[in-house]
């Protein structure tokens, strides 16, 4: 099975609760590209197997999406020694193909007060992981269509919640620190496409920072000055992350200074007062 075929099967499963889940990561970034204000580029996005889908610990996820995963053929594997244990929702007998996993907001320690790690949830039936600054992804998602019209097999089109590209770009800035040397730069080459994805949209992504998403990291615990500093940071010269952000891709040649002066100038766009 292709991965749209795939995707098609989890857009079906899912559509009962379409109003409360917004996919986020790889496969969110694959979506902006179906977005109508989207530049077309003479590049594939960044590949990923996974599909992440975010989730506010609040939302009402009424009913079975674990019995719904599972009828369209789903398979659960949990792993770990959390309570509940992590789960990834794979299809077909391919171990190392497509799969699902859900993800929520940690907030406070990370620790419950018999000071297990907060790790994870129980929501809907299925087990979600607890993620540090994922509550940025849930903030004014974007609705994009997917269906025929846009190479994804189902019936008809159908609307589904995907992660607003600013908000996209902005964590990564804040979880870098936490994240490996190979995923600092994979998170680079995120951005840098998303800029171009988006490229005739800065005005309007300087806009919604100072209208939301500035406001929306304050009330967070006052991370938009961390992320202007790291966006400042990350893009000041062309070091070693920028060198191995530029090598990940192969249908393409980036030079690592025009990859750098994208990022810096776009981002001055973006945070202008």
């Amino acid at each position: 099975m292709n991965d749209l075929a795939a995707f098609s099967k989890l857009v079906q499963a899912l559509d009962r609760w379409r109003a409360h889940l917004i996919f986020i990561g790889g496969w969110g970034h694959r979506l902006h590209r179906l977005d109508p204000r989207a530049n077309q580029l003479p590049y594939q996005p960044v590949f990923t197997k996974d599909s992440d889908l975010a989730f506010s610990g609040q939302a009402p996820l009424e009913g079975d999406i674990r019995a719904a995963l599972l009828d369209h053929g789903f398979k659960e594997q949990l792993a770990g020694e959390f309570k509940p244990p992590a789960a990834h929702y794979t299809l077909g007998e391919d171990t190392a193909g497509f799969y699902a996993e859900f993800l929520t907001p940690l907030t406070g320690s990370g620790y419950k007060r018999n000071r297990e790690p907060d790790a994870t949830l129980l929501a809907g039936g299925i087990s979600a992981q607890k993620i540090r600054h994922l509550d940025i992804l849930l903030v004014d998602p974007w609705v994009t269509t997917v269906g025929p019209e846009q190479g994804i097999p189902l019936e008809g089109a159908v609307d589904i919640q995907v992660v607003n590209p600013l908000c996209f770009m902005v964590q990564k800035f804040l979880i870098q620190k936490d994240r490996s040397a190979s995923k600092r730069a994979q998170d680079l080459l995120y951005i840098h496409d998303t800029l171009q994805v988006f490229a005739s949209l800065l005005p309007q992504f300087n806009g919604s920072w100072r209208s939301t998403v500035k406001p929306a990291l304050d009330l967070q615990g006052g991370h938009s000055q961390a992320v202007e500093n790291a966006a400042a940071k990350a893009f000041a010269a062309v070091d070693d992350t920028i060198r191995s952000a530029v090598r990940i891709p192969q249908d393409r040649v980036i030079d690592p200074e025009a990859f750098r002066l994208t990022c810096q100038l776009s981002f001055e766009t973006i945070f202008e007062v």
